[in-house]
């Protein structure tokens, strides 16, 4: 019985891997969109609601290993030795998890950081747009408010 929840803890840490491997492929896509010059935001939402689907798929199996392991940690304790070699594979998945974990978070640091540049980057323009518009409107208004004073005094003389 034991041996089937190890399994079953094995296929858990497997599909975790594949769901963070999906997770990493979408953190590139959404890198690739701040890195050139016209951001498809529309693109961006999409990758975002994709990616939070794989988060709360990443969510029931961290929730449903634990679970698993629970049941299984008091015979592992105990018969160490019978199940040396299940224990080593699980020990391998949950470092790669680990490690894979890391990157991806690294990952989403990059792009909050691109994703902050870009909207600073999209501010400052508007801010300098509504400087210039500003800028022309004055002048504009001053221009209409001034009117050209011809000369009173003419010299007739040639």
């Amino acid at each position: 019985m034991t041996e089937n929840y190890l399994t079953l803890l094995e296929e858990s840490l497997r599909r975790k891997l594949q769901v963070m491997d999906e997770i990493q492929r979408y953190n590139l896509r959404q890198e690739e969109i701040f890195q050139s010059n016209q951001a498809d935001l529309d693109k961006f939402d999409e990758y975002v609601a994709e990616k939070g689907a794989l988060v709360d798929k990443l969510s029931a199996l961290d929730s449903g290993f634990e679970k698993l392991y629970t049941k299984v940690a008091e015979e592992l304790k105990a018969n160490r030795q019978h199940y040396t070699e299940q224990i080593k594979t699980l020990q391998t998945l949950v470092a790669e998890v680990t490690e894979t974990s890391v990157t991806v978070q690294a990952q989403e640091a990059r792009n909050k950081k691109l994703v902050e540049d870009y909207f600073k980057k999209e501010r400052d323009g508007i801010r300098m747009n509504r400087k210039t518009s500003k800028a022309a409107i004055d002048y504009y208004k001053n221009m209409n408010k001034s009117s050209v004073v011809m000369p009173v005094f003419m010299d007739d003389k040639k």
